[in-house]
């Protein structure tokens, strides 16, 4: 014998599943009030449980770097637990070195609240701040890869160093259904305190690139949240050997136009800029009228794929082949280096290799989440 169940007792049937799920859920995660020790009761802060550390600390107004959002894959959100919240996690131990492991670094993002935990963090992540800002201007300076101006209003100005990120608040859209955050290095001088400037590559199915390259127009009023990151300019006499592609053009551009602002051009800088093919390069004006004026400044785009329309006289091949050639045969053996590097985690593992190759020890790099 066949039993029909009309619809509608189906849809009532659901109803009151999905209702018994969310009260068990209610009741078995329900943490109640927990206490945030930040460095030995040095700020203590008294919170709802049952969320991830990272999320809360934000609702709080103390921002810890997070490239991904609190994805659990970027590895940004490292703090020092010192109390006892359980073993580290399987989505923890890829970015974990022995040592941190022994220290009880933890992700941020990956510890849920469930009872009073202990936390130390660094004194300088209570300068972060929220900004809020005007979009001033939006436009593609390739096919693929947006430059977004914004200008801040609340509050009005930023203080950060050449070569740092910030973390664009993402709104819901479609079906993201909550406010989301993605790190993006900043392009524009330190010395344009009122403004930021983002280059953000269209990456498909990505939630933020998504958002900034189909919806994102002058005139919103958007978010920032930092700034952050220790890529920047190291006070030394040692050449700068500097390598970017794609996006990653952001914080060297920062860091090249802050040194020339300043005045810093008794230092020897070669900025190697990696392309496929000609669609693919961006201010190459600015960097050839860069290298007119400030004798020490090199700069060497380099096509891997050029087309016969590109009609390409520069350099070609890949970019670490490019790098390791000028090593060998032009930028001079006998002088201290240094390495900076923007791009995707291939290409700076590959320059890092060539770095190693020539003695170069001190490299500092921004690897894309």
């Amino acid at each position: 014998m066949e039993i029909i169940v009309a619809p509608f007792v189906v849809s009532i049937i659901s109803s009151a599943l999905a209702l018994m799920i969310v009260i068990v859920d209610g009741i078995v995660n329900n943490y109640g009030e927990v206490e945030i020790d930040i460095n030995n009761g040095k700020k203590k802060l008294k919170v709802k449980g049952g969320a991830p550390l990272l999320h809360t600390l934000s609702s709080t107004g103390i921002f810890v770097p997070s490239a991904c959002g609190g994805r659990g894959s970027c590895g940004a959100c490292k703090v020092k637990v010192l109390s006892d919240v359980g073993p580290h996690l399987p989505t923890e131990l890829p970015y974990m070195s022995k040592e941190e492991i022994v220290e009880n670094i933890r992700l941020a993002c990956q510890i849920k609240l469930k009872k009073d935990i202990k936390i130390y963090l660094p004194e300088e992540l209570f300068n972060i701040k929220k900004f809020k800002g005007i979009v001033e201007s939006i436009r593609d300076v390739t096919y693929d890869i947006k430059e977004l101006r914004i200008r801040l209003v609340e509050p009005n100005e930023i203080n950060f160093k050449a070569g740092q990120y910030v973390q664009l608040v993402i709104p819901p859209y479609e079906n993201i259904k909550e406010p989301t955050q993605r790190a993006y290095s900043i392009s524009s001088s330190p010395s344009d305190k009122n403004h930021i400037e983002l280059l953000i590559r269209l990456v498909p199915g990505g939630i933020a690139t998504t958002y900034v390259h189909k919806y994102m127009k002058e005139g919103d009023l958007v978010e920032v949240v930092g700034p952050f990151g220790e890529f920047y300019m190291r006070e030394t006499n040692a050449d700068m050997i500097m390598v970017a592609g794609g996006s990653g053009m952001a914080p060297i551009k920062s860091i090249i136009l802050d040194m020339w602002e300043r005045g810093i051009t008794d230092r020897n800088v070669w900025y190697f800029f990696g392309a496929r093919s000609k669609r693919d390069l961006y201010y190459v004006e600015l960097f050839q009228e860069l290298e007119k004026r400030w004798p020490k400044f090199h700069f060497i785009p380099a096509l891997s794929d050029p087309l016969p329309e590109d009609v390409w006289e520069g350099e070609t091949g890949l970019i670490t082949n490019v790098l390791d050639k000028y090593l060998a045969t032009v930028i001079p053996q006998d002088t201290p280096k240094e390495g900076y590097l923007c791009g995707s985690p291939g290409m700076i593992n590959a320059c890092v290799q060539v770095f190693d190759k020539y003695g170069i020890k001190d490299v500092y790099y921004d690897k894309f989440a």
